[in-house]
């Protein structure tokens, strides 16, 4: 079973990843929108916004209205709320991605760094004496792969603070002073497409990472980037292979289902149209296999771990019980004012965790009804479909159904 497909090299259409870091109040959210209006083709119903920054992405609902090709139409947003776990900002892109959405916002990354429920909490949930950056940084990692392998661009908004480090130089302790730093994993802006730091409320940029095909459009230094920039970056893209926008999307959701592994693909090949399958090939199906495949056997490594110990690592499902428990748990203690330690599924201490402990905290959230209307619980989706333009939020035919 091949691994990989060889072929002779082709510039093809591909979706791309942005990073727009700098203070508070810096430009980052308005480039961000105006941007993305053009990256959509100047349609605003197909951006999305994931709003984790306590509704403050509602304030520019009609930014728009100011572009350089107004309009009156207004982007689709969700709130996310804590915990702002690397999970759940993966299971609100696939929200997303399921409401039709070309363009996806995220504002900000940040909390899925350093926010209430993210790696930092993951990290130290066991003890914050001894982190487990293992557990922390390979759920981070998941979360870089959905947005990577999305069938969405994804422009992110990362907040930014001066950062000084003590370091020893001739036998002394001295501070050193390393400038504005993004507030996110380290190698985070270099992972994405392009990555800019905003200063001047937008009017100027510094380039992190800017592919030298984008230097005319992100990488001028000063004046604003407008949704001009984005539809150039838009027409750059498709000015590669004229690809089928419908394979392309099945194709792109099918790779990041990998994860699920063979027997979950295999079940999303056969529920893929027959006319996409025959454009995809026999051969791409083969690489798909391949991959899910491995993601089987990694799985099956992961659940043997420990067995001299007689331990046993939590299944997929388990791990998502718990995580769901572990939410649960923290809305009630939230809601009653007390403080409350509990262990998510992605940051389990340094025993493993078995089926029973697992299941204790269940009984308890579930007295108490407060917990079930927090509005973290609500998936974006559901708050995109409710109030009366919900028919337009609609995925459209094409859409993948897995």
């Amino acid at each position: 079973m091949a691994v990989i497909q060889i072929r002779k090299a082709e510039r093809e259409g591909s979706r791309l990843v942005f990073a727009f870091a700098g203070w508070t109040g810096k430009g980052k959210t308005y480039t961000a929108i105006q941007f993305a209006y053009g990256l959509a083709g100047y349609n605003a119903s197909k951006i999305g916004f994931i709003d984790a920054e306590n509704r403050r992405g509602s304030l520019l609902a009609d930014i728009l209205e100011n572009s350089t090709r107004p309009t009156k139409d207004r982007f689709l947003i969700g709130d996310l709320y804590a915990p702002f776990s690397p999970a759940r900002y993966s299971a609100a892109i696939e929200d997303f991605q399921q409401a039709g959405v070309e363009v996806l916002i995220i504002d900000s990354v940040t909390h899925e760094w350093e926010g209430t429920g993210g790696c930092q909490d993951i990290a130290e949930e066991g003890s914050p004496k001894i982190p487990r950056w293992d557990l922390a940084k390979r759920e981070h990692k998941k979360f870089m792969n959905k947005m990577l392998q999305s069938d969405m661009h994804i422009i992110c908004c990362v907040r930014a603070r001066e950062k000084t480090k003590p370091e020893k130089r001739g036998g002394k302790t001295e501070f050193v002073d390393y400038g504005l730093q993004p507030i996110q994993e380290k190698n985070f802006m270099f992972e994405v497409t392009a990555s800019l730091m905003m200063f001047d409320e937008g009017r100027r940029q510094e380039g992190i990472k800017i592919p030298a095909a984008l230097v005319n459009y992100l990488g001028r230094g000063n004046n604003y980037i407008t949704a001009d920039d984005g539809y150039a970056v838009r027409q750059w893209v498709n000015g590669a292979l004229k690809l089928d926008p419908t394979v392309e999307k099945y194709r792109n959701r099918l790779i990041s289902n990998t994860e699920g592994g063979l027997t979950h693909i295999n079940d999303c090949w056969n529920k893929t149209p027959q006319t996409v399958r025959d454009a995809l090939g026999a051969s791409f199906l083969e690489l798909l296999q391949a991959s899910a495949k491995a993601h089987d056997e990694q799985k099956q490594l992961a659940a043997t771990d420990g067995s001299e110990t007689g331990e046993t690592a939590p299944s997929d499902k388990e791990q998502a019980e718990a995580n769901a428990i572990a939410d649960k748990a923290r809305a009630a203690a939230a809601a009653a004012g007390q403080t409350q330690t509990t262990t998510t599924g992605s940051a389990p201490p340094a025993t493993t965790q078995t089926e029973k402990p697992a299941e204790k905290p269940v009984e308890k959230p579930a007295e108490q009804p407060a917990a079930k209307k927090e509005p973290d619980k609500a998936p974006v989706q559901q708050q995109l479909m409710s109030g009366s333009k919900a028919a337009a939020t609609l995925p459209p035919t094409d859409e993948p159904v897995f």
